[in-house]
């Protein structure tokens, strides 16, 4: 396989450990970076090489080989609702962070830049599949960081294919149940679990697109070895629309009978959005994916001991 040497930022969260656990399986040396600010420790998978650095701060990469092949960059702040509490702290770790990667990718010799974005970047949209050709009107602080970063890699990166990774609502095993403002899916089998009761942000009729967390690790996998070159966005979703509603009867048929509350909403949420998959399906040969109603009880089976 041409890369050998890979860099993952944010190796101790939820995405970019099941990532790198991954890598480490198919024998790749991977360095991974995290300053557990959110991410857990515990999480990083034996053999990686790992260094605790905040790369929103950190300008000199002596620590790393110059020889990284391929970087995958998922640091950074990953709340939509955080954003809107402190957006200078937002900027700092979502997109100050992303430019001071690219710097050492251009100083280097990184044939390739995946990056971690989002669904949020394209705000408020129709209730129809959202391609990657769809304009972009982030409705948060977050949406907009994530905006920004593509663009940077757009203009700044050099030498470096570069591929935006727009994930859609991913969950999985792994996934941290005490993170009360990121992760619907998280969100509301961690209430479940702990008092049958499911406190809900906003109208049950929201919809999103859930992509389950081994669907995730293997397109980014692919994207590494895929040979096409240059800036790419990709959708990272299932394309299948599911309902708010539909999603607590999942889990009500897993956990009921649970109590439903409605509460309030969450700033800069979006209405409804689900994935145009179509380009990552042809890309990557990609049939099937990971059914809700499975992966839930996938998600019960590592939380709950038996």
């Amino acid at each position: 396989m041409k890369y050998k040497k890979i860099l993952i930022t944010g190796v101790a969260g939820f995405i970019g450990s099941a990532i790198a656990k991954k890598l480490i399986e198919l024998n790749y040396e991977v360095h991974g970076i995290d300053n557990l600010s959110s991410g857990k420790i515990e999480n990083i998978p034996k053999g990686i090489i790992f260094s605790k650095i905040d790369i929103s701060k950190e300008k000199k990469f002596n620590f790393l080989p110059n020889d990284i092949d391929c970087i995958m960059h998922l640091a950074g702040q990953s709340s939509g609702e955080i954003s809107f509490e402190n957006p200078i702290s937002d900027l700092q770790k979502n997109t100050i962070a992303t430019l001071n990667l690219i710097s050492f990718a251009n100083n280097t010799k990184v044939d390739k830049f995946i990056y971690a974005s989002s669904m949020s970047v394209y705000g408020d949209v129709k209730d129809e599949p959202i391609s990657e050709y769809h304009e972009t009107k982030p409705l948060s602080c977050y949406g907009v960081g994530k905006l920004a970063s593509e663009n940077y890699l757009r203009i700044l990166l050099k030498k470096s294919d570069s591929f935006m990774m727009r994930m859609f609502n991913v969950y999985g095993p792994g996934q941290d149940f005490s993170n009360m403002k990121q992760g619907m899916v998280s969100i509301f089998l961690s209430q479940a679990l702990k008092s049958k009761k499911i406190i809900v942000k906003g109208s049950l009729d929201r919809f999103r697109d859930f992509i389950y967390i081994d669907d995730v690790v293997e397109l980014w996998i692919k994207t590494m070895m895929t040979k096409e070159e240059g800036f790419h966005e990709l959708n990272i979703g299932s394309g299948k629309k599911t309902s708010v509603e539909e999603l607590l009867e999942y889990i009500n048929e897993v956990l009921g009978p649970l109590d439903i509350e409605l509460e309030g909403s969450t700033p800069g949420d979006q209405m409804g959005i689900f994935s145009d998959n179509r380009k990552i399906k042809k890309m990557f040969k990609k049939k099937n994916f990971i059914d809700l109603d499975q992966g839930i009880k996938h998600v019960l089976k590592s939380e709950i001991p038996s």
